[in-house]
């Protein structure tokens, strides 16, 4: 079985910089780490590998630093990893990365299951790993908690507001993985320093020959960004007092009916 597992290098989520001009985050010299929800799809893509065999391949867009998050997903088991990067893809909004990172994914493949997490913890949009299923007209399940392969199909459980769904339909299919997917395992001291020694190739604008320039980019972005703004927040508050633990409770309870609370 051959899987490829989309990753986002996110900025660390206490250390989130805008550019005023841009209204694009600001990455350089700011703390990153893998996307959560992407590192829950590893692991879904390296359970599929150790029941099924096969290889996972890694694949993100981003500057050259995104190569640590690579490492990272090879020292917890990928086979590859591969980096998208060039400066015609910079400002690239959630329709752009998707299609950019379905033109690579169709370059290295082909597989049979693509994975990405339900979101990225930076934009929250959870609208990428989506719309590359779109891209590459691959059918589409979200919020998946495990899935079984039998034969040339895929039997996959996924979490609905409802409860649990099980779906059964045909490779290619592309998942995304929430943190109820599982638990993503920890590297081997062996397999970090196996990360260290490999050769992460870059794809570029130049690799893609038939890419759609008009779909990349800030120009090939649908979404404009009019504005960013960190909203104000103003709190007050309010003492309860009381001689006892009941009496505290007693004037709470007066208090939130009051404010028309309860």
């Amino acid at each position: 079985m051959n899987i490829v597992v989309c990753i986002k290098q996110v900025p660390d989520t206490t250390e989130i910089k805008i550019d005023p001009v841009k209204n694009t985050l600001i990455r350089q010299g700011v703390p990153s780490i893998m996307n959560p929800f992407d590192k829950n799809a590893l692991e879904t893509a390296l359970q599929l590998k150790d029941t099924y065999g096969g290889k996972v391949v890694a694949v993100s867009m981003g500057p050259a630093q995104a190569k640590a998050v690579l490492r990272e997903a090879i020292a917890m088991g990928a086979d590859e990893g591969y980096l998208v990067t060039d400066r015609a893809f910079g400002g690239s909004d959630t329709y752009a990365t998707s299609y950019i990172l379905s033109q690579a994914i169709k370059k290295l493949g082909p597989f049979d299951v693509i994975l990405g997490g339900k979101q990225a913890i930076d934009g929250d949009t959870g609208q990428t790993a989506p719309s590359i299923a779109e891209h590459m007209g691959a059918t589409r399940l979200t919020y998946v908690l495990d899935l079984k392969a039998e034969g040339d199909k895929v039997i996959a459980r996924r979490q609905v507001e409802e409860g649990i769904e099980v779906i059964e339909t045909k490779f290619p299919v592309l998942c995304t993985a929430t943190k109820e997917s599982n638990k993503p395992r920890y590297a081997t001291v062996s397999r970090k320093l196996y990360s260290l020694r490999c050769e992460i190739p870059e794809l570029t604008f130049a690799d893609f020959p038939d890419m759609d320039t008009a779909k990349i980019g800030l120009k090939g972005s649908p979404t404009k960004v009019k504005a960013t703004f960190t909203p104000k927040r103003t709190a007050t508050g309010v003492t309860v007092e009381g001689s006892s633990p009941s009496q505290i409770a007693v004037s709470l309870i007066d208090k939130l009916t009051e404010a028309k609370v309860l």
